[in-house]
């Protein structure tokens, strides 16, 4: 009698583990489709990483798989994010188009923000608006130093054209570091600097009115080597919001565009043109669809 119980009871503890080793084969398929639906992106920390993520959003939107968003918890340097990314341990990071990033990475070569990137007005501390005045040329703006984050892709353009620039690893140090004397003006994208005075409202910052610094800038979605099926779904995804006009129409919807379209005044500034030596021999330059036309604004 004790041994019959006993072969009933492990009779039962291999049923058991044979039905559980059977339902995991069953669901693991979509286990993985789950972790492979799942886009894990770096944390939205300004209006600028809402606008990316939602590009990407609407790039998606032309997909017929499922994805989730996951966002990272804080915030990290791009180093770091770039190593992650590259390592598949974040799916996707945003930043300035590179030959050194397109080698890492696989981008997206579609503009995100149409160039705008490229056209860069400068924050400085309030009462220093008459020592800009008096800039007209390159060599004039060389005497300025210029703050940057230490691994941006436009740190390396500014300093291939002989400019000043101090760097940071994170973003908002800079910020303090403006006020701070360190450096005297911060280059930023036409899009972006009113919303960081409202961000940074009690640092003495305003944006210089007279100048613009132009250079090719793509600013791009960037995916993890193993994630090449989803890149190429979200660039599918983004051509075809080209084509039917969803893509113009999110990018001039932006408040931080509107906005800085309309107070940057760019037509009037003085205009300092630099090349960008870093700049992939895979940029779409030959597709004016994708490139802001600021003469024609």
């Amino acid at each position: 009698m004790r041994r019959k119980v006993r072969f009933a009871h492990s009779t039962s503890i291999h049923t058991q583990v044979f039905a559980s080793l059977l339902l995991t084969l069953l669901l693991l398929p979509c286990t993985q489709a789950f972790a492979q639906g799942r886009i894990y992106h770096q944390k939205i920390d300004r209006s600028q990483d809402s606008y990316m993520l939602g590009l990407l959003k609407l790039g998606l939107s032309y997909s017929d798989k499922d994805y989730s968003f996951q966002e990272d918890s804080e915030v990290l340097s791009r180093t770091r994010l770039t190593e992650m990314v590259a390592t598949g341990e974040r799916t996707v990071m945003w930043t300035g188009g590179s030959r050194q990033m397109e080698a890492k990475l696989l981008p997206v070569r579609i503009p995100a923000y149409k160039g705008l990137m490229g056209h860069r007005v400068f924050l400085i501390r309030q009462g220093d608006q008459a020592r800009f005045d008096r800039i007209e040329t390159l060599d004039d703006l060389r005497y300025v130093k210029l703050g940057q984050g230490h691994t941006w892709a436009d740190t390396a353009i500014l300093k291939s054209a002989g400019l000043n620039v101090v760097t940071a690893l994170k973003t908002p140090g800079l910020f303090y570091m403006l006020e701070g004397g360190r450096f005297d003006a911060f280059p930023r994208g036409v899009h972006e600097p009113w919303q960081e005075m409202r961000n940074y409202a009690d640092l003495n910052l305003t944006v210089e009115k007279g100048l613009v610094l132009v250079y090719t800038m793509p600013y791009y979605l960037y995916f993890s080597p193993s994630e090449e099926a989803l890149a190429k779904d979200v660039e599918s995804g983004l051509e075809k919001a080209i084509a039917d006009g969803s893509f113009d129409r999110y990018f001039f919807a932006d408040p931080d565009v509107r906005n800085a379209l309309e107070r940057a005044q760019l037509k009037s500034r003085r205009v300092l043109n630099i090349d960008n030596p870093n700049l992939s021999s895979k940029t779409p330059i030959d597709r004016p669809e994708l490139w802001l036309d600021i003469n024609g604004l």
